[in-house]
């Protein structure tokens, strides 16, 4: 099976997502990555600490959003796309991320979304799956 993009931007390199980060994930860009990875207004209220309040006036307004919030999407689009990667088929990463896992300490990885360092636990773990180091 092909594996999905999940990617709109033209490069994957430091410079071009610090650079987006500085701009602002425009809204268009956060709806179509919402979409994709089947997440909701609550689910981003939980990971970006914003009311759903405040997400929906990002819609009304059309604005991109702070960077502070910005590198928080662009670091969840870049664990979805490295899951996908490892999984091979996005549909079997989506179901990995909403079972409770043992590594990861018992709960379910997408709930670990709302801080760098859960993210950074959640990449940790698929590099071990990648390389076949189930603990």
């Amino acid at each position: 099976m092909a594996k999905e993009k999940l990617y709109k931007h033209p490069e994957d390199d430091s410079f071009d997502l610090t650079n987006m980060v500085r701009e602002g994930v425009p809204y268009p860009y956060f709806n179509s990555l919402s979409n994709q990875l089947h997440f909701g207004l609550e689910d981003w209220s939980s990971y970006l600490h914003l009311s759903e309040r405040t997400i929906q006036r990002y819609k009304k307004e059309n604005k991109s959003f702070d960077p502070l919030y910005s590198e928080r999407i662009l670091q969840i689009e870049r664990l979805y796309k490295k899951g996908i990667d490892v999984f091979g088929v996005a549909d079997n990463f989506y179901t990995w991320m909403d079972t409770i896992s043992i590594p990861l300490g018992s709960v379910k990885p997408k709930e670990l979304l709302d801080t760098y360092f859960g993210i950074e636990a959640i990449h940790d773990e698929l590099g071990r799956i990648e390389h076949g180091i189930f603990a």
